[in-house]
């Protein structure tokens, strides 16, 4: 396993990490996410990735029982969670969402106590809270950090703006901004981290847990031929996936890729896992796996990321089309 700095901060993070979104209570039991969890962490992983929303509060909660039973070491590994949805879903009433103090603070205690940890070495704000002020967000997360519950506070899917406003507020209140973000990127999903984040990571520096590195599976080829049955894009409650995943175009520039993967000898989830990896700016890709042979060949990433020289990439951006045009300034 390689490990990278987060962004300007000391934390070390193992450049593939695992997570738990749909799979944790929706896909597998508490026996499988073990058996997946010790095989990522026995490889170097050492991030584990959840949040208040996923699976209602219920992936936290397998994900605690996990780490309850296996006894690993606390500072052996990195744990998150993240708050803005709730836990509730339809039943959320008001304050048990958003980015309030209220709910930041009582959202932690109760992701502490799902995922039976002391603390969280990492917070998201999962969203950007248009109802709250900035200043609110980042002085209640340095109360936190202060009261020892979290070490750093980051963002999922804020714009550049955002992050810099709260960059700014933190400085000028003395306080800790937000250190990482969580933005989707993948072969299809370009414009945040090769365009929009770039003057972020040269001036304020900014680590990244990537999501969706595999475009929910599509960039694995198995949409190909229709949607298997017990697949992400399957699920009940996940049409709205579905439909923004896939696309006659986007099947077939799967298919063109295909074709870099066997030139290196390797597949397609493996190639697209180790592109992601390739652009210094990715402090970890988080993958998520049902099954151990996924995993396994997840975890091959690392062995293709040397193969993807310069000719390659360029071979890449020719056949899928979606390197983002830059400023001409």
């Amino acid at each position: 396993m390689e490990y990278r700095k987060m962004g300007n901060t000391g934390l070390d993070l193992s450049i593939l990490s695992f997570g738990s979104w749909v799979t944790f209570h929706k896909q597998i039991d508490d026996g499988i996410s073990d058996r997946l969890m010790s095989i990522a962490y026995e490889n170097g992983v050492n991030f584990f990735d959840n949040a208040e929303v996923y699976a209602l509060g219920e992936s936290e909660k397998m994900m605690g029982r996990v780490l309850k039973t296996k006894n690993w070491d606390r500072t052996s590994y990195v744990v998150s969670s993240k708050v803005f949805f709730g836990w509730r879903g339809k039943e959320n009433k008001p304050n048990q969402h958003g980015l309030g103090r209220k709910h930041i603070m009582e959202a932690c205690d109760e992701a502490l106590k799902r995922l039976q940890v002391d603390y969280l070495d990492l917070y998201f704000c999962h969203r950007p809270d248009k109802h709250v002020p900035i200043e609110e967000v980042v002085r209640t997360m340095n109360t936190l950090i202060q009261q020892g519950k979290i070490f750093y506070w980051g963002t999922s899917e804020w714009s550049g703006v955002e992050i810099m406003e709260a960059h700014a507020v933190a400085q000028r209140l003395g306080l800790e901004g937000p250190k990482m973000e969580q933005p989707e990127y993948n072969l299809f999903n370009r414009h945040k981290m090769e365009q929009e984040y770039l003057q972020i990571f040269k001036t304020v520096g900014m680590g990244t847990t990537i999501w969706s590195p595999l475009a929910s599976g599509l960039l694995t080829g198995k949409y190909n031929d229709g949607i298997p049955d017990g697949s992400r894009l399957s699920l009940e409650g996940f049409e709205w996936l579905k439909d923004k995943t896939i696309t006659d175009q986007k099947l077939q520039d799967v298919r063109n890729l295909k074709k870099v993967a066997d030139e290196l000898g390797t597949s397609l989830a493996t190639l697209s896992l180790a592109w992601t990896i390739a652009n210094p700016n990715v402090t970890t890709a988080i993958i998520g796996a049902t099954k151990e042979s996924q995993l396994t060949e997840n975890l091959k990433a690392l062995d293709i990321l040397p193969k993807l020289t310069a000719e390659v990439l360029g071979e890449i951006d020719t056949i899928m089309g979606t390197k983002p045009l830059h400023p001409a300034y």
